[in-house]
């Protein structure tokens, strides 16, 4: 009997979600204002799992299991004002920011490389190397004596 009353629980859950992801739920109730009227969209996903268990050894061994996630992200809104419709794109600031941190990040991994490329560490510079091959010291001063 206790097993019949866990399937119906879990029919129950499932009907919710069911009832849970439909266009109602995508396309939010309209709000109007002044001859405007406005339709807010979002985009909904989710996913779910389940399990079961018996022994069928021991009697006492039993087992369940279950989970859901749904998640509503708004993407927009429809605008209709004198009879025209207009779609306006909600702004996820959080994706701009992580795109310009990515981008920077890139920017600056660039930058990084071609400093390298141009100054190799260990090894001095070209002026250096061509006194050092004709016998003198960088940076060393000749005088003249008369």
């Amino acid at each position: 009997m206790a097993k019949l009353a866990e399937n119906a629980d879990v029919m129950d859950i499932l009907q919710g979600v069911i009832d849970g992801v439909k266009a109602g739920t995508v396309f939010g109730e309209p709000i109007e204002k002044d001859g405007v009227t406005v339709l807010p969209v979002a985009r909904i996903s989710g996913g779910g799992g389940g399990g079961t268990g018996r022994d069928s050894g021991e009697p006492e061994r039993s087992g369940s299991g279950g989970g859901l996630g749904l998640m509503a992200r708004p993407v927009g809104v429809y605008v209709l004002r004198d009879g025209k419709v207009t779609w306006t794109p909600a702004v996820d600031a959080t994706k701009i920011i992580l795109g310009a941190q990515l981008v920077a990040a890139a920017a600056l991994l660039t930058i990084r490389a071609v400093i390298r490329a141009r100054h190799p560490r260990g090894r001095p510079p070209q002026d250096e190397t061509r006194l050092r091959r004709r016998g003198g010291q960088a940076g060393a001063r000749f005088t003249m004596r008369a």
